[in-house]
C-alpha cells in the first residue's frame, strides 16, 4: 500500500541504504558548517558582549551581557574610519574600471581574425605562471610614481588573466551572427563592444565584478607594501596591524590604545580585536548570499577549453 501511495504521489521510493546514505551526507554538510560558523558567531559574540563580562570565559551561543560600547569605540577612532574610507574607495573605483579592461580585452583576444593570437594569448597565459617578483615588481611601481599614492590600489590589478580567460570563453560562445549583423549595420569594434558584448555577457561579467569586489575588499598587502601614510591604509591592513600588535605584545598594542581613548567606555583590546574583525569582514558577507549563483556559474565557465 505504502509503494502505491508513493507511486501515485509522485515519490521516490528510497532504500535502507539510500537513506543511510542521504543521513551521512547530510550530516556531513551540517558538521562542514558548524566547523567553518561557529568562529565567526563567537567573534560576534564576543564584540556584542561586554568586555568585562568576556573575561569571565564561558561565551559560547549567546552574549551573556549586551553591549555595544566597543563598536562605539571603533567608528570613533579616526584611523579606521580613514581606512573604512579608503577601502570603500578603492573598490567602488577599482572594480567598475577591472571589470570594464579585463572585459575589453577578453573581446580583443577572443576575435579569431586577430594576428597572431595564440601567440598573444600565450603572453598572457605565461604571466599566470611566472611572474618578476617582489623586488622588481616594487621597483616597477616607484618607477611608476605610485609609492604612496591612492592609484596604487587600482592600476597594478586592472588586469587579471584568470578573469580574462573566463570573459573570453564566454565570448567566444556567444553566436557569431550577431557580430555578423552588427558589422553589417555599420557599427565599429568598440560599439559592438559596448552595445553587443556587455548586454550578452552580463552574467559572466557580474561573476568578475563579484570576485574583483571581494578582491580589492579584502586587500591588505599592496597597502603593507607600498604605502607609508597613515591616510592610505586600508581597513584589512589597519586589522593585520592590530592583530599583529596583539598577538606579539612588541609594542603597546593599537587596539589598547583605543580602548585607553575610549573615554573610558567598557572596552579591552579584546573587544576590540574582536569588533575590528567584524566590521572588516561582514560587508562582503552580507552582500555574498545574494551573489552565490554567480559565484557557481563562475566556476562552470572556468572549466572550458583554451
Amino acid at each position: 500500500m505504502q509503494k502505491q501511495r508513493s507511486k501515485k504521489a509522485g515519490l521516490p521510493h528510497l532504500t535502507p541504504g539510500q537513506i543511510a546514505g542521504k543521513a551521512v551526507v547530510y550530516g556531513f554538510l551540517i558538521f562542514i558548517f558548524i566547523v567553518t560558523f561557529f568562529p565567526f558567531w563567537q567573534i560576534f559574540v564576543l564584540s556584542i558582549n561586554d568586555a568585562g563580562d568576556s573575561l569571565r570565559g564561558g561565551l559560547l551561543l549567546w552574549p551573556r551581557q549586551l553591549n555595544l560600547s566597543s563598536y562605539k569605540a571603533v567608528f570613533q577612532n579616526e584611523e579606521i574610519l580613514s581606512s573604512l574610507g579608503v577601502t570603500v574607495a578603492r573598490t567602488v573605483i577599482g572594480v567598475p574600471l577591472t571589470v570594464f579592461c579585463v572585459a575589453m580585452l577578453a573581446y580583443v583576444l577572443s576575435k579569431q581574425e586577430l594576428v597572431h593570437r595564440r601567440a598573444i594569448n600565450f603572453f598572457f597565459v605565461f604571466t599566470m605562471y611566472f611572474s618578476g617578483g617582489l623586488i622588481p615588481t616594487y621597483m616597477v611601481i616607484k618607477a611608476l610614481g605610485l609609492i604612496d599614492n591612492f592609484f596604487v590600489f587600482i592600476f597594478p590589478g586592472m588586469i587579471n588573466i584568470y578573469w580574462m580567460i573566463l570573459v573570453r570563453t564566454y565570448i567566444e560562445g556567444l553566436p557569431k551572427e550577431l557580430f555578423e549583423a552588427a558589422s553589417s549595420e555599420g557599427a565599429g569594434e568598440f560599439t559592438i563592444f559596448l552595445k553587443v558584448v556587455l548586454p550578452l555577457s552580463m552574467p559572466v561579467l557580474a561573476t568578475i565584478l563579484l570576485f574583483s569586489a571581494i578582491s580589492h575588499w579584502n586587500a591588505w598587502y599592496d597597502s603593507y607594501i607600498y604605502t607609508y601614510k597613515p591616510q592610505l591604509k586600508t581597513l584589512q591592513a589597519v586589522l593585520v596591524k592590530i592583530l599583529n600588535q596583539y598577538q606579539t605584545g612588541a609594542m603597546v598594542s593599537q587596539a589598547q590604545q583605543m580602548a585607553n581613548e575610549a573615554k573610558k567606555m567598557p572596552v579591552s583590546s579584546e573587544s576590540i580585536r574582536m569588533t575590528v574583525t567584524m566590521v572588516a569582514t561582514l560587508p562582503i558577507i552580507l552582500v555574498y548570499p545574494f551573489l552565490q549563483k554567480y559565484f557557481i556559474k563562475g566556476m562552470l565557465i572556468g572549466a572550458v577549453k583554451d
